[in-house]
C-alpha cells in the first residue's frame, strides 16, 4: 500500500468528471487500498479517487471513530433524498477550511464494491453527508461551490498564499 498525493484547490483536476469502472481486477483493489491509507494518514473521513489524480468512479469513507468501519463505493449513484440538514463540512483537498452545506438528511445509493458486488445503502447523518461531499467529487464539484463565489475567492487566494 502506498500514501498518494492529494491533490488541493484551485488545481484544475480536481474538476475532472470520473469515469464508470468497468474492470474489478486487482488494479481496482490497490487503488482502494492505496486510498484508504491515504484517507487514515491524512486524517480524514472520506476521500474519492479524483482528489488522488485518478478520475474513476471510486469513493472510499470511514466515518467511525476507531476508522475500523471502511467503506468502498464504486460507480456510486443516489436513487432517494429525502430531508434537508446542514453541517459544516470541510475536506482533504481544501486544506483548513470549513463551510455549511446543505444536503439530503438520508439517502438510498447504489454501488458496487471492490469486487464488483452491487449493494444499496440507506442512510442518514454524517454517512448520508460524506457520501454526498464524495458523489460531488466524482462530477468535479467541491463543497465550495456552494458558497458564494467571493468567499470562494478569498478561500482560493489563501490557500494560494500558504503554498508559497
Amino acid at each position: 500500500m502506498a500514501i498518494l498525493q492529494v491533490l488541493h484547490f484551485p488545481n484544475i483536476r480536481l474538476r475532472v468528471k470520473a469515469t464508470t469502472v468497468n474492470k474489478f481486477d486487482n488494479s481496482v483493489r490497490k487503488i482502494v487500498a492505496d486510498m484508504f491509507e491515504t484517507m487514515y494518514a491524512a486524517p480524514g473521513i472520506g476521500l474519492a479517487a479524483i482528489q488522488v489524480n485518478i478520475p474513476q468512479q471510486i469513493i472510499v469513507i470511514d466515518v467511525s471513530e476507531k476508522q475500523n468501519q471502511p467503506l468502498c463505493l464504486i460507480n456510486p449513484k443516489i436513487i432517494a433524498k429525502e430531508g434537508k440538514q446542514t453541517f459544516e463540512e470541510g475536506c482533504l483537498s481544501v486544506p483548513d477550511v470549513f463551510e455549511e452545506v446543505e444536503r439530503a438528511e438520508k439517502i438510498t445509493v447504489e454501488a458496487l464494491n471492490q469486487k464488483g458486488e452491487s449493494f444499496t445503502l440507506s442512510t442518514d447523518g454524517l454517512l448520508a453527508i460524506c457520501i454526498q461531499h464524495e458523489l460531488d467529487h466524482l462530477i468535479g464539484k467541491l463543497f465550495i461551490d456552494y458558497i458564494s463565489s467571493l468567499k470562494r475567492q478569498r478561500i482560493q487566494k489563501k490557500l494560494l498564499k500558504q503554498k508559497r
